[in-house]
């Protein structure tokens, strides 16, 4: 079983433009610990959720074509701020705090938590947030609390397998996209499409720029 093709397949066009975007210079532009500290609303942005070290930054590193643009580390909860980045057009990329990590202190679980929440339902020019799934083990309960809380704040959202080469058969990989698509097709806010990527080998980049430049093209 070959991996589920997408719904709307990309045009060369898209695929071109996508390339494009993140060919382009990117660069750090804020840190944010609170809602008052976000960057002015301007142009469009969008936004990489998931669980601790499901690969965020690096994925962010590989769109980007950058090896340290975001910050990678080994160690779970790292990214405790919203970070984000501009590129040359109207595009900008928050890496958010990974969520999911038990060994964290309480206090600062519930900080992310909040800052989280209020940046999804406030940040009127959040155009969709990724939210990445380690291609190995699916939805986990902690993703499905994240999915309800996107669901309520009507933010648009699309499921990005990450690590996907380290699924070794492609039956396995097709049924991991297959799974995850049908736990999230009756959710309102949820795009339909899964796309599965991996940072090390650039597997499914094009597709997710090409997604990135589609949701570019409909917001302008």
């Amino acid at each position: 079983m070959a991996p589920q093709p997408i719904t709307q397949p990309f045009s060369a066009d898209e695929a071109e433009i996508g390339r494009k975007l993140f060919a382009a210079e990117w660069r750090f532009l804020s840190a944010a610990a609170s809602i008052e500290s976000l960057p002015a609303e301007t142009g469009v942005e969008i936004a990489f959720a998931g669980r601790s070290n499901v690969g965020k930054s690096s994925l962010i590193n590989a769109l980007t074509n950058r090896n340290a643009l975001a910050r990678t580390s080994h160690t779970p909860g790292r990214t405790q701020e919203l970070i984000f980045f501009a590129g040359a057009g109207p595009l900008t990329l928050v890496d958010m705090p990974g969520y999911g990590f038990a060994a964290a202190p309480k206090a600062k679980i519930a900080a992310w938590t909040a800052l989280i929440r209020a940046y999804l339902r406030g940040r009127r020019n959040l155009a969709r947030v990724y939210l990445l799934v380690d291609a190995r083990h699916g939805l986990k309960s902690t993703d499905a609390q994240v999915l309800d809380l996107l669901d309520e704040a009507a933010v648009s959202y699309e499921i990005v397998l990450t690590k996907s080469d380290d699924v070794k058969a492609a039956d396995d990989l097709a049924a991991t996209i297959a799974a995850v698509g049908a736990a999230v097709r009756a959710r309102p806010a949820a795009y339909p499409d899964v796309l599965a990527t991996s940072a090390r080998t650039g597997a499914g980049l094009a597709d997710l720029r090409a997604a990135i430049a589609r949701l570019l093209a409909e917001k302008q």
